[in-house]
């Protein structure tokens, strides 16, 4: 299968660059995988397509206040760090800005002096290591000096933090959102639960390899990028319970899909688990426990409709996003959702 395969035309002015003032209003598009079937809604009709015995599964990971803009010492020059990957004693895997000044042993001040840095190596794929130096708290220094790290096609500024968290987020650790929950209003979960729905969480941590390009022409070929994530007991439970029962496993999000769909056992039951999982899931793939998804558009070309579209079959997926097109759908991170369903 070609990676040409999974290409659509996506008008630029479709790409949302801001989220909507109330989470819940934005469209949502229902295909159903089995008929191919299209209705269009909003997102606050999805208890339409729920149903008492399912459960929703969602990531409460949540986005690290990343980006740190800064300078060099001495000189001044204006230096930008994204934190990737916490290596342990105040080192951090991270990418650079500019990489030609940031070599081994390169001093960095952020917020006059709260936060300083040292490159302390540098690895074989462009990345450095960064030691910082700071009182106090870590993470309560990134909630001051930090930036959210937007995706490349988003290029207004976030005015709230908050809305590219999800209202159920939790356990810092990701380098982008989950964004199909960012839909989700405490209300809505609120009416989804009282209609004898589960919710359960999962956790994976969304790294930057989320947005990386399919470059192989044979899907195949494409190495996928690893992200740590961790079911605990209560949620493989919940699963296993509903399955038992006749419920269906919905998934908030390719991330908490491919989490269930990385520790599940060949008969579909989960246990307790936790670990680096890098599966990727594409046409041919044969789905352990996942039955319905609620998830964002995808790019042209990516993993991410790779996945969607072993779910419902790729002439269904491309079909539905040629008609969003149409209809102007608002497209990725902060844009409306979908869901596949039977």
């Amino acid at each position: 299968m070609k990676t040409h395969d999974f290409y659509y035309d996506l008008p630029e002015e479709l790409i949302a660059q801001t989220p909507l003032d109330q989470r819940d209003t934005s469209r949502l598009l229902a295909l159903n995988k089995e008929t191919g079937e299209r209705e269009h809604l909003h997102f606050y009709d999805l208890p339409k397509f729920l149903r008492s015995g399912d459960c929703l599964v969602m990531n409460d990971s949540r986005v690290l206040p990343a980006r740190l803009l800064g300078h060099r010492e001495p000189g001044g020059g204006a230096c930008e760090v994204l934190l990737l990957v916490d290596r342990g004693a105040k080192v951090w895997e991270c990418l650079v800005r500019p990489g030609k000044k940031m070599k081994k042993g390169a001093r960095l001040n952020f917020g006059n002096g709260q936060l300083m840095a040292e490159v302390v190596d540098e690895l074989e794929n462009g990345n450095r290591l960064v030691r910082f130096e700071y009182d106090g708290i870590f993470l309560e220094v990134l909630e001051r000096l930090g930036k959210m790290p937007l995706p490349p096609y988003i290029k207004e500024e976030l005015q709230d933090p908050e809305r590219y968290q999800t209202v159920y987020s939790k356990e810092v650790g990701s380098a982008a959102a989950p964004t199909a929950g960012l839909h989700f209003t405490k209300e809505l979960l609120a009416r989804i639960e009282s209609m004898g729905v589960k919710l359960c969480y999962v956790t994976l941590h969304v790294g930057l390899g989320t947005f990386r390009p399919v470059k192989e022409e044979d899907i195949t070929d494409h190495a996928m990028h690893s992200e740590y994530c961790i079911i605990s007991k209560e949620t493989a439970d919940i699963i296993n319970e509903t399955k038992k029962n006749g419920g269906r496993v919905i998934c908030v999000g390719t991330t908490s899909c491919r989490t269930i769909e990385s520790w599940a056992a060949e008969d579909g039951t989960m246990k307790e688990s936790a670990g680096w999982t890098n599966i990727f899931i594409y046409p041919g793939y044969r789905f352990k426990v996942l039955d319905c998804l609620i998830t964002n558009f995808h790019l042209p070309e990516s993993t991410l409709i790779m996945l969607v579209s072993a779910l419902a079959g790729r002439e269904n997926v491309l079909a539905a996003y040629k008609e969003a097109v149409e209809r102007k759908y608002r497209f990725f991170s902060f844009g409306d959702a979908m869901i596949i369903h039977n």
